[in-house]
């Protein structure tokens, strides 16, 4: 059984450390634990493969970015999903979520996009909603400051500290979903 496990992100220097990224920095934290490497698909993706788990019951996973901006995510992780036959059943998007406390994590499945674009671009492209979604506490910038501004800002000094757990934990909760599915993930790990 394979799974495809998507990291929301922009491309490019610039956001690689930003809130918005940390989908894709998730990705990151399982391709290094699980001792991987990134190669370019004809989708316009970037991916990597493993196994989880042992014999019979391991699962075939398949980490992915998209090469194109967040609005642009959909076309390139359908084609991707289509080369490998994987299902939206068997799709898990992480993302950062401003309605979620800073390092907190969520999982469900399907919903609205909540005005995320990388989800608004998915949904359009599967036809619907039905995909998992683990969704990454950003929290929401103070006073005035504009949520579009504060997604694409690097982390503030105190939670770069709490950064490498946050992130730790994030693939956790990728692993626990394909290999316990998302009731006992979501008692576990939705805090």
């Amino acid at each position: 059984m394979t799974w495809l496990v998507v990291g929301l992100g922009n491309p490019g220097d610039q956001y690689v450390a930003t809130r918005h990224n940390v989908g894709q920095m998730v990705i990151d934290e399982l391709s290094k634990r699980h001792n991987v490497k990134f190669s370019t698909h004809k989708s316009r993706t970037s991916i990597a493969a493993f196994k989880l788990g042992f014999g019979v019951d391991a699962h075939s996973v398949i980490l992915a970015k998209s090469l194109g901006y967040m609005n642009e995510t959909g076309g390139p992780i359908k084609a991707l999903a289509q080369f490998y036959s994987v299902e939206p059943a068997k799709i898990i998007v992480l993302h950062d979520e401003l309605d979620i406390d800073f390092a907190a994590i969520r999982t469900k499945l399907g919903g609205g996009d909540n005005g995320h674009n990388g989800l608004k671009s998915l949904t359009s492209s599967f036809g619907g909603p039905d995909y998992f979604r683990v969704r990454l506490g950003i929290g929401r910038p103070m006073g005035q400051q504009d949520p579009a501004d504060f997604v694409l800002k690097q982390f503030s000094q105190p939670e770069k500290k709490e950064l490498p757990l946050f992130l730790d934990r994030g693939a956790d909760v990728v692993e626990s979903l394909i290999e316990n599915g998302l009731d006992l993930t979501q008692s576990k790990f939705n805090s």
